[in-house]
């Protein structure tokens, strides 16, 4: 790396920094040995190690969850490559500092061959228009690119900067990494808490990694609040347990932004498990919804959809509860309405299931789209003005009430749909009756009453 080379992963840029800042900045390892956790990706022989070690990195876009590491990885890249290296943050950054970078990438590659590393974070903050404007310096070697980002870049990023990277997926760190990196900070005296004589109990180190739910920064953020606030007993101990964690914390932390790619999982998987009938997976994304703050209207309506979607005539009295309870919820607002929340969907879940309604209405609009479906028969059109008869409107046309079993057979089909069949009743729950019901009209006689 060249003394001038100006990035804030440089370690000697700002001691002051490395010293007091925050322990988890603090903690972020400088090099790949130190590195723990994403051992898919970044262990030795893996293809993102061999490229870093040896300083032959094409351009990436790194996607997980805060905490996970993406920074910490641009950062030990930043201390490995003899490129010169640059950080932009998406948020605060637009078209005029990529073409300073670009300008500058230009002029250092033409008078000392020295390549360009632009690391962008929070890539998918960037529009079409500001992603355009990088890809032609990606594409013509100009700029190596890094990108970290915690949205699916499949639905953030254009797809042309895609084509001309390696996506890498994170995954949120392990309960076991999170514990590593806690004994390594109370035991580091240069960077960590080893100037401190704590006495910390294994179940609150198992406790705190559970809470920071795969994030170290949440962890190490919790753990240096719980060291600085208590006070040393008698002995010059200080003395964290799980209650002192738990104050330390408040909350569990839970990745889930409300915009975000991880709502959308979350979601997915509550849909899914009504629609699979498992209520208790039901119950355990509801709650996870509930906790990190979701508009309950947002859970009511996903309920609503799923009666009618999954549950269709099955159990038409899904639908009843799913809209009820959103109303009742409106009515009585948080935090009874989990309450309310938790019944619709757990009924939803348990009732018998059937998409045929939702099949026959995707059916027909198809068909809609895609042929003739001929005129209305004459005998069903209105016949409600002068002379309608005149023109066939209403002629002919057979009142079901006037015959056995309030039905009589007549074509109600245009004439180019005859025989189409869009609604196929399953043996489900009530869809059963209605099948029973069908085929029994299906063999009545048409006789008028009376007859």
């Amino acid at each position: 790396m060249k003394k001038d080379q100006i990035s804030i992963f440089d370690v000697k840029l700002n001691e002051d920094l490395k010293k007091d800042g925050p322990l988890a900045l603090r903690m972020r390892p400088d090099t790949l040995e130190e590195f723990v956790g994403q051992e898919e990706i970044i262990s030795p022989g893996k293809p993102l190690y061999r490229a870093i070690k040896s300083d032959r990195l094409s351009s990436i876009i790194l996607w997980g969850p805060t905490g996970c590491g993406k920074t910490t990885l641009a950062r030990i890249i930043s201390n490995c490559t003899k490129a010169y290296f640059q950080q932009l943050n998406a948020v605060s950054s637009g078209i005029s500092d990529l073409k300073r970078i670009v300008e500058d990438a230009k002029s250092r590659k033409a008078m000392y061959g020295q390549k360009t590393i632009l690391f962008i974070d929070e890539i998918h903050r960037y529009n079409k228009s500001q992603q355009d404007a990088l890809l032609p310096y990606v594409e013509d070697g100009t700029l190596i690119f890094i990108g970290a980002t915690t949205e699916n870049p499949y639905f953030e990023i254009n797809d042309a900067l895609i084509s001309r990277s390696t996506v890498y997926k994170l995954r949120p760190l392990e309960k076991s990494d999170i514990i590593k990196i806690i004994k390594r900070c109370l035991n580091d005296k240069e960077k960590g808490l080893g100037i401190y004589d704590i006495d910390i109990s294994d179940e609150a180190i198992e406790y705190l990694a559970i809470i920071s739910n795969g994030d170290v920064r949440q962890a190490l953020n919790a753990l240096e609040i719980a060291v600085l606030s208590t006070e040393k007993n008698e002995k010059g101990k200080i003395v964290i347990d799980k209650k002192i964690i738990s104050e330390s914390a408040q909350r569990k932390f839970i990745n889930y932004d409300k915009t975000g790619d991880n709502h959308y999982d979350i979601v997915s998987a509550f849909i899914k498990s009504m629609r699979g009938s498992d209520p208790d997976a039901v119950v355990h994304y509801l709650a996870r919804m509930i906790y990190a703050g979701e508009d309950p209207m947002f859970i009511a309506r996903r309920i609503i959809i799923c009666a009618s979607e999954d549950v269709g005539n099955a159990d038409p009295n899904a639908l009843s509860v799913a809209v009820n309870a959103a109303q009742a919820v409106k009515l009585v607002g948080m935090p009874e309405g989990r309450i309310i929340l938790a019944q619709a969907a757990i009924y939803v879940a348990c009732a018998p299931k059937s998409n045929a309604s939702y099949i026959a209405i995707d059916k027909a609009l198809k068909d809609i789209e895609e042929k003739d479906v001929g005129e209305v028969p004459y005998h069903l059109r209105n016949n409600v003005f002068k002379d309608a008869e005149k023109f066939g409107y209403g002629l002919n046309y057979k009142y079901p009430h006037d015959y056995y079993g309030n039905f009589v057979e007549q074509q109600y089909m245009p004439d180019e749909l005859s025989g189409t069949v869009y609604y196929s009743p399953t043996e489900n729950g009530y869809e059963k009756n209605i099948k029973e019901h069908m085929k029994l009209l299906k063999n009545l006689t048409s006789k008028p009453i009376g007859k």
